[in-house]
């Protein structure tokens, strides 16, 4: 969690960067951290949800940028 609020990583990210699993981190940053510090629950959820609804953004920048590689070899 507090990775999350230094870094605004993604789930994904911050998966990689502590060595478990994206289904790991989700499921104590969603269930286990909300009954164990409810208060750094809401500031990580902030977070997670902006995320969450940039995705498609993310995503669409990454196909871009693949198809231009492809058109340029």
């Amino acid at each position: 969690a507090q990775h999350i609020l230094e870094s605004n990583d993604t789930i994904r990210k911050t998966g990689e960067f502590c060595g478990v699993s994206k289904s790991t981190v989700h499921y104590d940053l969603s269930k286990r951290l909300k009954r164990y510090d409810l208060r750094l629950y809401r500031c990580v959820k902030k977070i997670l949800d902006k995320n969450f609804n940039e995705k498609h953004i993310r995503g669409g920048n990454s196909t871009k940028k693949k198809y231009l590689r492809m058109k340029n070899k």
